[in-house]
């Protein structure tokens, strides 16, 4: 029962019952224990996972949590980028560290983002060698992140070498979910102007939901993988998209290279 809500994202009480073959009574018992075990939330009629209906973190704390994993992720992306290419880089915690690793590096690029914090990173440096087209919007100060129409038109309005971005999570049939519809959008029109797209995703985001979908991750050009067992990699790999995993070469959590954000 938790393999089939993990797979369909929410399963009613009608549809247990005739799955399992068990009564309403049973369904309705089990659904509640998987409610008590956290793996599902009771609706009328039936259950949700939990993660559809959680609550977004701000990025304050975001860019704390796994900030080994996305060490290694950004530390492995950053081997990619290519002096003087475009880069866009979307409003997630590790896509902050890959900008940490490009400031750190001195690199000559064009970074276009939405970000806030990569914003102030990237101003915060004298004189560095990176170009900044920074996408207006909306501010959501939970996310420090720019959205809606007019962020939408800017990103539409420039062309990308190569794009780097995470999700809020990753489903197993491979759809790549956010926590907000806007953010959703934007990061579609990024994918769509990019001539190479790169996913960052470490194993948290297998557990995770969004509940607003942004693409399937057939439609992107590689994946860096952390932390991800081998079914999973294979799993990915069985949609046609290019998966390296990256290796945890320190089991030390280095944490934020620098000083994290203040909490917006």
């Amino acid at each position: 029962m938790a393999e089939l809500l993990r797979s369909a994202g929410a399963v009613s009480v009608t549809e247990v019952e005739t799955r399992f073959g068990v009564s309403p009574m049973t369904a309705r018992r089990d659904l509640m224990a998987l409610e008590k075990q956290g793996v599902a939330r009771r609706t009328h009629g039936g259950a949700v996972l939990p993660s559809m209906s959680a609550k977004e973190d701000s990025f304050a704390k975001r860019v704390n949590l796994a900030a080994g994993a996305k060490g290694r992720l950004a530390d492995a992306a950053v081997e990619m980028v290519v002096p003087e290419e475009t880069i866009v880089l979307d409003s997630s915690s590790t896509a902050y560290f890959l900008a940490q690793r490009i400031v750190d590096r001195g690199l000559a690029v064009t970074i276009i983002t939405n970000s806030l914090p990569i914003m102030d990173l990237v101003a915060g440096v004298e004189s560095p060698p990176i170009h900044l087209v920074a996408v207006g919007g909306t501010l959501r100060r939970l996310t420090g992140s720019f959205v809606g129409p007019y962020a939408v038109e800017t990103v539409r309005g420039h062309f990308a070498d190569r794009m780097f971005m995470s999700v809020k999570g990753l489903t197993p049939g491979g759809v790549m979910t956010d926590a907000d519809e806007l953010e959703a959008e934007l990061k579609r029109a990024m994918i769509a102007q990019s001539q190479e797209t790169v996913l960052l995703v470490d194993g948290s985001k297998l557990s995770v939901r969004g509940q607003n979908a942004i693409a399937h991750v057939r439609e992107l050009t590689s994946v860096l993988a952390e932390g991800l067992a081998e079914p999973d990699l294979d799993a990915l790999r069985a949609t046609g998209v290019a998966v390296r995993s990256v290796d945890e070469a320190d089991p030390a959590d280095p944490g934020p290279a620098g000083p994290g954000p203040e909490p917006l």
